[in-house]
């Protein structure tokens, strides 16, 4: 789980600083930790974007400031690489936050490996080990990624 703050609570998870904080917390840069708000708004001057400071991004994720422009959310969005309606649709942030939670999964290199290793398997070898990946989380008190029917 990763490092939470007082807008990641799950009272508050829905407003825009927490979606943004999540974005920060999610998307980085492959070798690094979070993105810099010095880098994102660079990032947004050098794509063409509206000029946006490095301040306001800051203001923006402690939720100091909660009004931007659209224009300012869909430069955001674009950064970070989810549709703008991440912002403004809590059913699509639901979603668009599943998408996200699979793809850092896959970035792990022990669940690649363990995906890679696991291709070409049969249908009967795969619900083996998805029964024993699910034990050991229930095991180690990780909650259940079953999907209910």
């Amino acid at each position: 789980m990763p490092d939470t703050s007082p807008a990641d609570s799950p009272d508050t998870r829905r407003t825009l600083a927490a979606k943004l904080n999540h974005l920060f917390h999610t998307v980085h840069p492959r070798d690094g930790g979070e993105y810099s708000f010095e880098e994102v708004a660079e990032a947004l001057r050098a794509a063409g974007g509206p000029t946006i400071s490095a301040t306001y991004i800051w203001q923006l994720r402690k939720g100091i400031r909660d009004n931007p422009t659209k224009r300012h959310l869909e430069a955001l969005a674009g950064f970070f690489g989810v549709p703008p309606a991440y912002f403004f649709d809590d059913t699509a942030a639901e979603r668009i936050d599943a998408e996200l939670a699979l793809l850092t999964a896959i970035r792990d290199t022990h669940v690649r490996q363990l995906a890679l290793r696991a291709a070409g398997l049969s249908p009967r070898s795969l619900n083996a080990i998805t029964e024993m990946i699910e034990r050991v989380r229930e095991l180690e008190g990780l909650p259940d990624t079953t999907e209910k029917s």
